[in-house]
């Protein structure tokens, strides 16, 4: 895997493996990928496929145990201390999970919330930080009856965005997202699959969308990546991938998909079909 100066983000080698009482088994194995500025990659895998375990070794709440993360070419550090190294490590990888209450202080107002950011990453003038909060939120489509909201009295939608500027603010390198947008109803996921394409042209932010929903990770992104207990299948342009696949497990991902004729029983024996191919680890790994 090469990289150059647009590169952004550079994984290679990860593999990741836990301890359950005297078994063990690997989550992650070898894997490998970069992302370009204004890049989107899509990771797309079932449950325990090893996805989410790859979201949380990107923005370090898990260490991998082998391999390494570069973030404009810049090694992602196995351990941070100190204020500034904790600081750096946000400007370089942000996450926004499936449930933004994770994200958002539900005491505080959706305006304090980026205002407390900010100020965190440096932007001291209170006038200054007044102003970029509203920027963030216009950014995402919120405005100032939003902003002075507590969580709870938004919708999903909103919440999911306010979400969104929060990551934003610090103004990351690459954004993780991490089934972002599957608890939102289907309007609302258009809204706010249209409202990252926007982001990541106009910012060149790189983004790593983390899914099950391959109409999701079509809309959204250039390549995809398809993980099968740790292990990558297929790495390729998501119309090219979508279109012709060709390993048995991205066609049965795509065959899950209920459609007009959908035969649920011919897709549970094509399921267990696939239990001879190559595992990265012992079934039932993290998702």
């Amino acid at each position: 895997m090469t990289s150059d100066a647009r590169t952004l983000l550079q994984v290679s080698g990860l593999r990741k493996t836990y301890r359950t009482g005297k078994a063990e088994f690997v989550a992650v194995d070898d894997l490998s990928f970069s992302v370009r500025a204004g890049g989107a990659l899509g990771i797309v895998g079932e449950s325990g496929s090893g996805k989410t375990t790859t979201a949380r070794m990107l923005i370090g709440l898990e260490r991998p145990d082998a391999g390494r993360i570069l973030v404009q070419g810049e090694p992602l550090a196995a351990t941070v201390r100190g204020k500034a190294a904790r600081l750096a490590r946000a400007k370089a990888v942000q996450i926004v999970f499936q449930d933004p209450y994770l994200s958002l202080d539900a005491r505080i107002s959706i305006g304090a919330t980026i205002d407390g950011v900010l100020r965190l990453h440096g932007l001291t003038d209170r006038a200054d930080r007044a102003a970029r909060t509203k920027e963030l939120l216009a950014q995402v489509g919120l405005g100032e009856r939003e902003a002075t909201a507590l969580p709870r009295k938004l919708s999903g939608g909103q919440r999911q965005r306010a979400a969104i500027a929060r990551a934003l603010a610090v103004e990351p390198a690459v954004l993780v997202l991490d089934e972002a947008v599957s608890a939102l109803d289907v309007s609302v996921q258009a809204q706010v699959l249209n409202l990252l394409s926007d982001i990541r042209r106009d910012t060149g932010i790189g983004l790593v969308f983390v899914s099950h929903d391959l109409a999701v990770v079509r809309y959204v992104c250039d390549e995809a990546l398809v993980l099968y207990r740790g292990r990558t299948m297929e790495h390729r342009p998501v119309a090219d991938l979508l279109t012709h696949p060709g390993h048995p497990y991205t066609q049965l991902l795509l065959a899950s998909v209920p459609r007009p004729g959908w035969d649920p029983d011919s897709i549970s024996r094509r399921r267990r079909e696939l239990d001879p191919l190559p595992a990265a680890g012992a079934p039932g790994g993290r998702g």
